[in-house]
């Protein structure tokens, strides 16, 4: 049972999806939603040496120094903006009549995702937006650290997403491995809910083997009071993720549940190829768990 989610607030730009969407989730469950908004540090620049400008040059004519003003003018501004996304986010979820709690952090930029990969592990369940193409890479390491840092399940929202949540078809995408079984048991009240599961296993021509766990993972969900269908599509050469998404367009999937891939590189998780790729180009909102 889902009891509390939180959900990252946009700060300085429009309302993400993510926080009306994670409102809904709240409002579905009869849950609590936590709404965190970081309030950055303004940043100082330095030289390639790792000295800043006013080290350098401040004991002399005093060029290169941070004027005062200017630093406070940034912190004011980002106070401001991170009111703004607090009272937004306020508003929403009373008129939703639901139990929130919107609060703020203080991070740079380079400690942001792992603030949240920390706060999220007090939740059931973390709400992020999808990353939008050519803007911050911020919101891609949010997403990593919410799906391999938190010990929880996170739900990716797309920048496109205009619906509440709704469940009439969930796509459960399965390949017998650990990551996906841990997103079906972590998405159980989600699936709970839904009209219809479908269970989607994408394939070569390998064998049966793919046939028979899918039959298998079905027959489990069945035992749940679900009504589940079991549709195995065949893919030599045709990319994974495509192929999934392509498939959820075709049968107006409305949710997604799939494991979440990536393997460690220098201590930092770097995303699988078909989970870059879904929440690259995703649709639809997708239920992730490591």
């Amino acid at each position: 049972m889902i009891k509390d989610l939180v959900v990252k607030l946009s700060v300085g730009v429009r309302a993400s999806p993510a926080e009306g969407y994670a409102i809904s989730v709240a409002a579905t469950f009869h849950a609590h939603v936590a709404g965190i908004a970081f309030f950055f540090h303004p940043v100082v620049p330095v030289t390639d040496a790792g000295y800043t400008l006013a080290d350098v040059y401040g004991s002399r004519s005093g060029a290169g120094k941070i004027p005062p003003e200017m630093i406070e003018a940034l912190q004011l501004d980002n106070a401001a903006a991170t009111k703004a996304a607090i009272d937004r986010f306020a508003t929403a979820s009373a008129h939703a009549g639901i139990s929130a709690e919107p609060f703020t952090r203080g991070v740079s930029f380079a400690g942001v995702s792992d603030q949240f990969g920390r706060v999220a592990r007090y939740y059931d369940l973390s709400v992020v937006g999808q990353a939008e193409p050519e803007l911050s890479a911020t919101e891609e390491k949010i997403i990593e650290a919410a799906l391999f840092d938190s010990g929880r399940p996170v739900i990716v929202v797309p920048y496109i997403q205009k619906a509440p949540l709704k469940l009439d078809n969930v796509m459960v995408c399965w390949d017998g491995s650990r990551a996906a079984t841990r997103a079906i048991a972590d998405a159980m009240p989600f699936l709970e809910r839904a009209g219809r599961v479908e269970v989607v296993i994408v394939t070569n021509e390998r064998g049966k083997q793919d046939e028979v766990e899918g039959a298998d993972m079905g027959r489990h969900l069945a035992r749940h009071g679900l009504t589940v269908e079991v549709k195995r599509i065949v893919a030599s050469d045709v990319d994974v993720a495509d192929m999934l998404l392509s498939h959820a367009a075709d049968t107006r999937t409305d949710f997604i549940v799939m494991g979440g891939y990536g393997h460690s590189r220098l201590r930092e998780f770097v995303l699988g190829g078909v989970t870059s790729s879904i929440l690259r180009t995703m649709t639809a909102p997708v239920l992730m768990s490591h």
